[in-house]
């Protein structure tokens, strides 16, 4: 992703998640902080998706349409901000090549998991992605931000036991 795809972002943001609106702003600070978690799909003609992630912690979620001004330093995670296709690619294994891609980039990094916040009854998906859900009841009010089905999910990236991820 450049700076220039950041409009082609938004627009494709503003069709696949309109309940959940965000300033280009965000967008274009995500990528100046972590441009190796930014990338679009685009055939040539036209952006047909984008993913944005970015190094997080535990302790909290990054609030919607919130600038985060900088990555925590003490980041063990990769955080999958957003991922969107648009309604023609998708079922093409599009989304699952990224997420495959996603998981090998945090592996690299040492992370032990990607983590997300799964949106608009999109659970069934992610699991066919190795995500499960995770209860975390001190992120509770972080998570009704994201609305009332929305679900912290964790594909875990190594065979640690569960309590030494937590």
């Amino acid at each position: 992703m450049t700076r220039g795809d950041v409009p082609a972002v938004c627009a494709i943001a503003g069709v696949v998640h309109s309940d959940f609106p965000e300033d280009e702003a965000i967008f274009a600070e995500r990528l100046a902080l972590y441009p190796a978690g930014c990338h679009v799909l685009d055939d040539g003609a036209e952006l047909q998706g984008y993913v944005v992630s970015h190094p997080w912690h535990r302790s909290g979620l990054p609030k919607l349409n919130t600038r985060l001004g900088a990555l925590p330093e003490s980041g063990d995670r990769l955080y999958l901000h957003d991922l969107a296709l648009r309604a023609t690619i998708r079922g093409t294994g599009a989304a699952a090549r990224i997420v495959a891609q996603l998981a090998a980039h945090a592996t690299a990094l040492g992370f032990t998991r990607l983590v997300l916040v799964a949106v608009n009854r999109s659970t069934g998906f992610w699991r066919h992605q190795g995500f499960e859900a995770i209860d975390a009841p001190g992120l509770a009010k972080d998570l009704a931000s994201y609305g009332a089905d929305a679900r912290l999910m964790q594909r875990r990236l190594t065979d640690l036991p569960s309590s030494l991820l937590e």
